[in-house]
């Protein structure tokens, strides 16, 4: 989990975190906003499969309320990560 954020409607709020596979490279990392059944996904490419890769996304909620980004990794084999990452976002007028 990453910690929880604060944020104000329409002022952009950024996360920030890490993925790494051990014998894979990351190609890409997909964000998520409602659950997981759409994600946003952006590639990343020329990473090497001994490389953590430092990741940032930034969102700007359009209305005030509770929300949870979902984070997952693709690796070059076009795997998933097991699990995804999370973090709240609590944003206020």
């Amino acid at each position: 989990m990453i910690g929880r954020v604060y944020g104000q409607v329409g002022k952009p709020v950024q996360f920030k975190g890490n993925a790494y596979d051990f014998g894979h490279s990351i190609s890409a990392i997909e964000f998520s906003l409602d659950e997981g059944e759409h994600w946003t996904r952006y590639d990343t490419p020329d990473t090497n499969d001994y490389q953590n890769l430092t990741w940032t996304f930034e969102y700007t909620p359009e209305k005030a309320g509770f929300y949870v980004l979902r984070v997952r990794s693709v690796n070059d084999a076009g795997e998933h990560s097991p699990e995804s990452a999370f973090a709240e976002l609590q944003v206020e007028e």
